[in-house]
């Protein structure tokens, strides 16, 4: 998921640098959702990471 994050990101990039503006930031905002999207889930499996270590 960061992956595609990333690729939204050079995406937006490269449509900013060739003056579109409307798709650099439809692509910068899908970056930004997929973004806090894998930070969530990547939070979330490393409390349950150490929940799951912590319980015999």
């Amino acid at each position: 998921m960061l992956h595609y994050a990333v690729v939204f990101f050079v995406v937006a990039l490269v449509a900013a640098l060739f003056g579109f503006g409307g798709i650099a930031a439809g692509a910068a905002e899908i970056a930004k959702v997929l973004f806090f999207i894998f930070l969530v889930l990547f939070v979330g499996s490393l409390i349950w990471g150490l929940i799951n270590r912590r319980t015999p």
